[in-house]
């Protein structure tokens, strides 16, 4: 990373704190990623990517803020990008995946929270994170009840939108999220000052739809027996999806399953285990159970979790005249994730076992962060659908430090071995 401390400086960030930061980040990575083998060549431009996640991106970002747009900050995969983008504004996600920003949310939350929302109020309180700093505002949604709150306290710090979920998906919930969406637009329109046209909003929705497919490409990709990219590679690609110039990331994404679409015309049989991971997100840093999984000789081929195939799966139809048109296609879409704060979720077990047969996987492992109620009681009626299709399965629950992996390692390792 170059010299950005004038640009962090001018944010208004710790630097001091943020040293420890960056200094401990590059070991981590280089240990987990750049000790891994045969990756593939087009992977240099995400190794580049996370390396400059703070530093060329954040200036990028800055050039644009120069140029009079607006960066509106992100935490979650229900808020519609392409409302952002026909505003004419930068959307990013947030800082929320390490161990790092969790003292400093504690400060303000309760211990007994789930990390990613300790972790994303730490990393703005302790002004840390130049995502946050360069936001103009963030975009919360009613997804969980520990993110709800916490926006209050976020509030304090930055112009915070609340968007409002329905919880269940009948028809009235439905056109509750058009109008949630409606009055995203307005909001977007009043913070840019930029009119969201029919035109710019079907241009916004296509781009989106060719960010989903690049990413749907690479994850069809690993359905290939052995998978032509390693879980750590592609959970990379997802994690910087949520913060690379869409173009860009595109563009880079097409090019590095080029390089994959050669590698499986000559399959070399590995006899690794494969492995789906279903259950709650990994952002930027968390790397963990990957780590354990493909460090004793397995597999993950498919991530069923919001920085997954929830992020890409289903395309937004640019069909429509009007602005209620397109704002009831991107409804469509985007009530069709099945997040576990639905009730009932049928869908999401569907989805499970669909990847099971789709991805040919031998076992599913099921993450859940600390205190993440919603996908923890959904354990039960996942746990009971697999048993039904004899599909093995192993539940993890753990938080972001590095306390328990010797103890995850020992348990997945029982659990390849079983399988």
């Amino acid at each position: 990373m170059g010299d950005y401390r004038d640009m962090w400086k001018n944010l208004g960030m710790d630097l001091e704190k943020h040293d420890v930061l960056c200094e401990a980040l590059p070991q981590a990575f280089g240990d987990i990623y750049l000790s891994q083998e045969n990756r593939p060549d087009a992977m240099n431009y995400f190794n580049y990517a996370l390396a400059e996640v703070h530093g060329a991106r954040i200036q990028e970002i800055q050039e644009e803020k120069n140029n009079g747009k607006k960066v509106i900050g992100t935490f979650c995969v229900f808020v519609p990008d392409e409302v952002i983008l026909a505003a004419g504004a930068v959307g990013v996600g947030l800082c929320s995946g390490s161990q790092f920003w969790i003292a400093d949310g504690e400060k303000v939350l309760p211990r007994n929270l789930c990390p990613l929302v300790k972790a994303f109020v730490g990393a703005k309180v302790s002004r840390t994170c130049p995502y946050f700093q360069s936001c103009d505002m963030i975009v919360g949604e009613t997804t969980c009840d520990g993110k709800k709150k916490a926006y209050e306290i976020m509030e304090e710090y930055v112009p915070v939108h609340i968007m409002e979920l329905p919880q269940m998906k009948r028809e009235k919930n439905y056109e509750e999220w058009q109008d949630e969406i409606k009055l995203f637009i307005k909001k977007m329109e009043e913070l840019t000052g930029n009119k969201i046209t029919v035109e710019r909003l079907r241009e916004t929705i296509d781009l989106c739809n060719r960010k989903r497919r690049a990413l749907k490409r690479l994850y069809d990709l690993r359905k290939n027996i052995p998978s032509p990219i390693s879980g750590l590679d592609a959970l990379l690609v997802s994690q910087i999806a949520f913060m690379d110039d869409i173009e860009r990331f595109i563009e880079k994404t097409n090019e590095l399953c080029d390089e994959l679409e050669d590698r499986v015309k000559t399959p070399n049989a590995n006899g690794m285990k494969r492995i789906m991971i279903t259950g709650t997100p990994m952002a930027v840093p968390n790397w963990k159970l990957h780590s354990i999984i493909e460090g004793l000789g397995a597999e993950v081929v498919v991530e069923e979790t919001c920085t997954g195939t929830r992020y890409f799966e289903n395309e937004v139809s640019s069909e429509g005249d009007t602005i209620d048109d397109l704002v009831r296609n991107l409804a469509d879409r985007y009530m069709n994730i099945n997040c576990a704060c639905f009730t009932p979720n049928r869908g999401r077990i569907d989805d499970i076992l669909r990847y099971a047969e789709e991805y040919d996987v031998d076992g599913v492992i099921y993450y859940n962060l600390s205190f993440c109620h919603t996908y923890a009681i959904e354990y039960g009626k996942v746990e009971k659908a697999l048993k039904e299709k004899n599909i093995p399965l192993l539940n993890i629950e753990t938080d972001y430090s590095e306390e328990d992996a010797g103890q995850i390692k020992t348990r997945v390792e029982a659990f390849l071995e079983m399988i």
